[in-house]
């Protein structure tokens, strides 16, 4: 049997056994929808978005590669928002422009992956944590504080994959920001390490060597760090929000049980009884 079609079957088996069904028709809908999505950026020759859709469906399919090969069960909840979560990043934010079109489209995705990312970093240790086999019993503040940790970690090295995919690959990953005032040392002359500041920029001219110009309206552009900045520390609030559930949870589980749909856990061996 093909080794494609033996990942299938064992995707729909998975889906089957652990009652997945919504998951299972969620999954089957994005992934239409970015096959279609496929065709017809391969028909406008628009090979880059083409790369994007099947970049997608490959990060599609990652929970499930995770779950059977790391033998752990991923709540319904969570993996549904995984895979919408990957659709929106991709196809919606970048394909769609959904970055361009709606002001907080990349807010809301960053502070999603802070408190996704707070929630896998608080799965791993609290499955340390909750197993037999490992010594170790850590405080819910010290789960806690693993899990921020952890978020902010993943949050800072997707930061650099833009600035370095923005530098080696001229694309705009870290979105420039117009604003009507700067405040710099490079203005004083005599580099007294004493910052000018000029306010009320209306529009910023840029010359180039052949003498033509570009005008940039409504102010001075920043590159992109004013975006980063953004980004983490919308990040830091998704973090700190899981971290702080993620405590009370470990202090009292009956009342943060809505909690248990964003927590990783090990799948249950079973034994199988010895014939003579």
């Amino acid at each position: 049997m093909p080794k494609w079609k033996s990942f299938s079957q064992k995707l729909k088996e998975r889906y089957q056994q652990e009652n997945k069904s919504g998951v299972t028709k969620l999954y089957f809908f994005l992934r239409l929808l970015v096959i279609l999505c496929l065709i017809r950026e391969l028909l406008l020759g628009n090979y880059h978005n083409a790369f994007l859709c099947v970049l997608t469906l490959i990060l599609f399919v990652l929970p499930f590669i995770a779950s059977d090969k790391l033998n752990i069960k991923i709540p319904p909840l969570l993996e549904g928002i995984i895979l919408i979560f990957i659709f929106s990043a991709e196809i919606l934010g970048e394909i769609q422009n959904f970055y361009g079109i709606f002001p907080h489209w990349d807010t809301i995705l960053h502070t999603l992956n802070g408190f996704l990312c707070a929630g896998i970093g608080f799965s791993l240790v609290y499955i340390l944590n909750e197993s037999e086999k490992v010594s170790l019993h850590l405080t819910p503040v010290f789960v806690a504080l693993v899990s921020f940790c952890f978020s902010m970690t993943v949050g800072v090295l997707w930061e650099f994959f833009e600035y370095g995919a923005d530098r080696l690959t001229k694309v705009d990953m870290q979105k420039d920001t117009q604003v009507e005032w700067v405040s710099s040392v490079e203005f004083e002359g005599a580099k007294s390490n004493v910052p000018v500041i000029i306010n009320n920029i209306d529009e910023t001219i840029i010359y180039y060597n052949n003498g033509e110009q570009e005008v940039i309206e409504g102010g001075y552009l920043d590159l992109g760090g004013i975006d980063t900045m953004e980004d983490l520390i919308v990040n830091f609030i998704g973090a700190t929000t899981f971290s702080v559930l993620g405590y009370f949870y470990m202090k009292n589980k009956n009342g943060y049980k809505i909690l248990e749909g964003f927590i990783v856990r090990r799948k249950k061996i079973k034994k199988r009884n010895k014939t003579a």
